[in-house]
């Protein structure tokens, strides 16, 4: 289930900045945000509970930052401001993962250890 709300969660942001201020197509909004959430939700499991919420966040920017950054190097229009695009994007997923972090560790990881 939390996946399903990280994955809702970074297509909304996504579609929002990259689809209403790029125009960038649905696609790859949606490709970007199927990459961003399997590998960020890995790292939410795994790495996480380790380093805590900030830096699990500051991770996060960075993962959006590389692979939006790439993608967009090759999919999105040449019209399109990529290192903007891809710092924006990559602020507001990071401060949605803050968030998401925050339900991850009260719901999921909580209720894994106690089993």
């Amino acid at each position: 289930m939390a996946w399903i709300i990280k994955f809702a969660l970074t297509t909304f942001l996504l579609f929002v900045i990259l689809g209403g201020f790029y125009d960038v197509s649905f696609t790859d909004v949606f490709l970007l945000s199927v990459l961003l959430t399997v590998l960020g939700y890995v790292g939410d499991v795994f790495i996480l509970p380790r380093v805590g919420n900030l830096a699990a966040s500051l991770g996060d920017f960075g993962l959006a930052l590389i692979i939006i950054g790439w993608m967009g190097f090759y999919r999105f229009d040449e019209d399109v401001s990529l290192i903007g695009a891809s710092l924006i994007s990559s602020f507001a997923i990071a401060v949605g993962e803050w968030f998401f972090h925050k339900y991850m560790k009260n719901t999921i990881l909580e209720r894994e250890a106690v089993s």
